[in-house]
């Protein structure tokens, strides 16, 4: 049974403005800090105990960097300040007319009231409409995504390793990265070098260096915002280390043992590969949908929030959205759109402390400091707007790799962190060691078995009767995930049984 609602924990028992932040990704945590010295009591709400600096999961993912250096405890990060309570939970509601906040921590309930709302909480993978490819070929959203793909990636080889067929090794040795945008050129080519550096010699039968990697993509070019010069570049690079790169190639079905490419023409062909990875397109939050139908604003096809010039929603001057929910013209997906958003939503609070009224808002003005994305160890891309010039700085190679490493120690959070993230980066770049390359069965099978147990409890509180009221229940405290089950409910398992290929080394 569930918890009854029970309201947030005081910061404490003042009659300050409350300001609530839902996430703690760049945009949360940004806004939260940049209030720290505000005479507000700030409340951050997020369903992880974590600030994910997401820009470097591909690294952990790929044996190079430890998940607690990209991602450092929130409220360790804000302990100093004083004014800031931090909750973990699931926020499921949003109640724009009572200004409260509900998010659920297992059954527990917690109900948060509000005075100034700023909505930050991302994005998740999108599989356009194909939920059950998840199963097969996780995303790059998230901590529990990378440990499972370093588990998949490490276990196809140990597989491999005890196979005497042919061609059964051939298809654990292919993995194939879907999205060929900045994630998907990143991750791709950590593979293929891990294969060729960090894992040659290691085994007795069989080759790592033969491991085939093939980044897909439907568009037609590589790195698509980067323009046709950086993406070519880049695409050049990925082939030389021995990518194949396959774009004009949509991907209409996925199975354990691999998946199905639609061509231009529109003729399908299959890979054979047990290892798949989808960093391709992402879906806001659903929160956004609720805000939507509260106040009425639009939402574009990714379901992220047309705000207005101030980051607020119509009627609503105390709502911000920012991040990965907020659709802004010229504002990318990115960190600094997020870091930016939520600093902007922060100082309109605190200039509302001083007398300032909504409608004197400036306009929120997004300062593009450029993209950057590595290919390999010494290569990257880098595009800079230059002040007075249309076109922007481009370059590529190994000063573009070293301006990628600088900026993203800058912005990891903690002295340790940095440090040791450089040290990591030392050994893993000038040799061929990677320190990171621990992995269990758990973190491969967690996410399906987890999903599989929950639609059976789903089941059976269905079967005894509980109604639909209890089914939210257990949906609400995050036991049940719709997206555990294929388009036609049944549950899904990872190959043809739970005790056949799922009893197997990582796929």
């Amino acid at each position: 049974m569930s918890s009854p609602a029970a309201q947030a924990p005081a910061v404490a028992a003042t009659d300050r403005r409350k300001v609530v932040i839902i996430g703690s990704g760049f945009g949360g945590l940004f806004a939260a800090q940049r209030l720290a010295k505000a005479d507000v009591d700030v409340t951050l709400i997020a369903k992880t105990t974590h600030h994910l600096f997401q820009p470097m999961l591909y690294q952990v993912a790929t044996g190079i960097v430890a998940e607690g250096e990209i991602a450092p405890a929130t409220r360790v990060v804000l302990r100093k300040q004083k004014n800031t309570s931090v909750l973990m939970g699931d926020v499921f509601d949003i109640d724009l007319e009572a200004k409260t906040v509900s998010s659920r921590l297992l059954e527990r309930i917690t109900v948060t009231p509000y005075d100034d709302l700023i909505v930050a909480a991302g994005a998740d993978q999108s599989y356009f409409g194909n939920d059950h490819f998840a199963e097969y070929a996780p995303g790059m959203k998230t901590i529990d995504h990378a440990l499972e793909l370093r588990g998949r990636i490490l276990g196809a080889f140990e597989q491999a390793e005890l196979s005497h067929d042919p061609a059964e090794r051939a298809k654990l040795l292919t993995f194939v990265v879907v999205g060929a945008g900045p994630t998907g050129v990143e991750l791709a080519g950590q593979i293929a070098e891990m294969s060729d550096k960090t894992l040659k010699g290691a085994f007795r039968n069989i080759d790592p260096t033969e491991a085939r990697v093939i980044l897909l993509d439907a568009a037609p070019a590589v790195l698509p915002p980067f323009g046709p010069k950086l993406g070519g570049k880049a695409a050049a690079r990925l082939e030389k280390m021995g990518v194949e790169i396959q774009l004009n190639a949509m991907v209409v079905d996925v199975d354990y043992d691999g998946l199905v490419v639609k061509e231009k023409d529109g003729t399908t062909r299959r890979i054979e590969s047990q290892c798949k990875v989808w960093s391709a397109g992402v879906q806001a939050s659903p929160l956004g949908q609720q805000l939507a139908e509260q106040s009425g604003v639009e939402l574009d096809r990714a379901g992220r929030v047309k705000v207005g010039p101030d980051l607020t929603i119509p009627g609503h001057p105390e709502v911000f959205v920012v991040g990965d929910m907020m659709a802004v013209d010229g504002v990318p997906g990115v960190a600094q759109g997020a870091i930016q958003g939520g600093r902007y939503a922060a100082d309109a609070i605190k200039a509302e402390l001083k007398g300032q009224t909504p409608d004197q808002r400036k306009p929120f003005s997004y300062w593009d400091k450029g993209s950057m994305a590595t290919i390999s160890r010494y290569s990257a891309v880098m595009q800079v707007p230059v002040p007075g010039f249309k076109k922007p700085f481009e370059t590529e190679g190994y000063f573009a790799w070293l301006g990628w490493l600088a900026l993203h120690l800058v912005y990891l959070v903690g002295f340790r962190n940095r440090l040791n993230t450089l040290i990591n980066w030392f050994f893993a770049f000038t040799t061929r060691g990677r320190s990171q390359l621990a992995v269990t069965e758990q973190q491969v099978y967690a996410r399906t078995a987890i999903g599989q147990l929950s639609a059976l409890e789903k089941q059976a509180a269905e079967g005894n009767g509980s109604g639909p009221d209890a089914e939210a229940a257990e949906t609400d405290s995050g036991t049940v995930d719709s997206k555990a089950t294929d388009a036609s409910g049944s549950v899904p398992t990872e190959g043809k049984d739970a005790v056949g290929k799922e009893s197997e080394a990582a796929s």
